[in-house]
């Protein structure tokens, strides 16, 4: 069975239409309306190895968290949505990138379960008008809304752009560990305990 998943939410600050295909190929169409975020989610599907229809439309006027933090939300469903019960997965993954000067790891577990963490050095400054700390409340959604486990470390960096492209790219290539099919587990639960929740 294809791995995939549509999410389309409507508030009064966004509108966002979501299509994740894990298995699939061809190129990703990531339209936030936030440019910076755009580059940096079009770094993820690629580094991921899946394929991402994103149309949103938000309050952005007013400031781009609300479109940043929902399209975490939506992404995140859609990951929970398209694995199902997450039969035969690898359930782990982590990627520690490069990008320059800037280097960042990223662990995740599909447990089920929701946990975030961050480490590293204080993001709260601009690139371009994009906030940093909008980095943190997208990953801190996609954690709740996939339900996984999502450690990020951020081991040293000074130029922001790379240090937020490395952590997307890091994330990517965690996630796309963690979904991997195990061949050896024969689409059995990767759990002792029969379940993945």
């Amino acid at each position: 069975m294809e791995r995939k998943a549509t999410i389309t939410r409507r508030t009064s600050e966004t509108d966002i239409k979501i299509s994740l295909l894990i298995d699939g190929q061809g190129p990703s169409r990531i339209l936030s309306g936030v440019p910076f975020f755009d580059h940096m989610i079009s770094a993820l599907a690629r580094h991921g190895r899946f394929v991402l229809d994103l149309q949103c439309t938000g309050d952005t006027e007013v400031d781009d968290h609300h479109t940043v933090e929902d399209v975490g939300i939506c992404l995140g469903k859609a990951i929970h949505k398209s694995l199902g019960e997450k039969a035969g997965i690898m359930r782990f993954g982590d990627a520690t990138v490069p990008m320059d000067d800037a280097l960042a790891q990223v662990a995740v577990d599909l447990s089920g379960r929701v946990y975030f963490h961050y480490s590293g050095a204080k993001l709260s400054g601009r690139i371009g008008t994009y906030s940093e700390e909008l980095t943190l409340e997208f990953l801190r959604a996609l954690s709740a809304h996939a339900e996984l486990n999502l450690h990020v470390i951020l081991h040293y960096g000074e130029n922001r752009h790379h240090i937020h492209e490395a952590i997307f790219k890091a994330l990517g290539i965690a996630l796309r560990k963690a979904w991997a099919e195990d061949a050896k587990l024969e689409g059995e639960i990767p759990s002792t305990k029969g379940t993945v929740s």
